[in-house]
């Protein structure tokens, strides 16, 4: 008898450890992505020559031909049946690429009076470019899922806004940003856009029928996949910037702010989507869709609007800081909100009515 005792004490801490782990798994805090976000900026500060344009290594053609890989499989994936069947629950979609397209980037213009001096106007359209993307895919709804709401729905708008900002986001920061959509170089980045990601969306679509299910069998792969070409594009755009000195003038102070900033800016859309899906009499299932898919920006599609929009720019890596900070902080926020909305009882929800 003493025996199963010992090993039975033995084992018992194991379960804690366990539940530690996943729990700082399930916030993000663990996540190989965000390490290697992070490892990848490292890296490109200690050999920025690595990965700028003096490389051998042609980094130009990899990481586009990667951009139009990543659009491509996401188009395969892209059921039409499904956002067909999605249009029914038209409120909250209109609420959800309102708050994404509209709110967020008038927020940025807002306080755009606020920086000012030598390196306020440069971190604001860094700012402004982040508020102009859509909506993440894959993290907008597996929040949903862990907070148990309108699963279809948050499928249906995260790949509305994905499209949406194939168009939008240029647009938004050809007004107010130095991009390649300024003057001659309109036709050149609308030629660059059609190449690189409506082709390639249309191509997937078109194929979805065949060779979907077969895409939806390797998601992990493909996501995987996905995440490899982000890293290399944030490496190279880091590289170049750490080489012309861009970050000479920033500090840790300068970065605490700024991170600070996104908890803020993610707080007050996160308030805001709350009242608003209230005030339209959402039920919880739509309130928590409407919640996770429009507080969120992609990481994916912002890294890939860049290396477009700022193809010449050794700024590059500026412009993605403010991004990075916020998908580090969007995921770690949104899964302690997800997970404690999803523990609460069926019945009696009183803290989502």
């Amino acid at each position: 008898m003493p025996e199963p005792t010992t090993s039975a004490s033995a084992a018992a801490p194991a379960p804690t450890e366990n539940s530690l782990m996943a729990l700082l798994r399930r916030a993000g805090l663990l996540d190989w992505f965000l390490l290697g976000l992070i490892g990848v900026v490292v890296l490109a500060y200690f050999i920025p020559e690595a990965g700028s344009k003096s490389s051998p290594i042609p980094w130009f053609i990899i990481t586009k031909g990667g951009v139009a890989l990543i659009f491509f499989f996401y188009g395969l994936r892209l059921s039409l049946d499904k956002l067909k069947a999605g249009l029914r629950n038209w409120r909250l979609h209109v609420v959800v690429q309102v708050i994404t397209f509209l709110v967020f980037p008038l927020l940025a213009l807002a306080v755009r009076p606020l920086f000012e001096g030598a390196k306020g106007p440069q971190l604001w359209q860094s700012i402004f470019f982040l508020c102009t993307l859509p909506s993440t895919v894959s993290t907008s709804v597996v929040m949903v899922s862990i907070a148990r709401g309108n699963l279809p729905a948050a499928i249906f708008n995260a790949s509305i806004s994905s499209l949406l900002g194939i168009v939008l986001t240029p647009l938004w920061t050809s007004f107010f940003l130095h991009t390649a959509a300024d003057g001659g170089h309109l036709w050149g980045m609308a030629l660059s856009l059609t190449w690189q990601v409506i082709l390639p969306v249309v191509a997937g679509v078109l194929l979805n029928r065949r060779f979907g299910a077969i895409a939806e069998q390797h998601k992990s792969t493909l996501r995987l996949s996905d995440q490899v070409v982000i890293l290399l594009i944030v490496f190279t755009a880091f590289c170049e910037s750490f080489t012309e000195g861009i970050f000479r003038s920033y500090g840790a102070r300068d970065i605490v702010l700024l991170g600070l900033g996104m908890v803020a800016l993610y707080l007050l859309i996160f308030g805001a989507v709350w009242g608003l899906s209230r005030l339209l009499g959402f039920s919880r299932e739509d309130r928590i869709t409407a919640l996770f898919c429009g507080s969120k920006k992609s990481l994916v599609h912002g890294s890939v609007m860049a290396s477009l929009l700022f193809p010449a720019a050794a700024g590059t890596g500026l412009i993605l800081l403010p991004l990075m900070l916020y998908h580090a902080l969007q995921i770690i926020l949104a899964s302690m909100m997800a997970q404690r909305m999803g523990r609460l009882p069926l019945v009696g929800r009183a803290g989502l009515q």
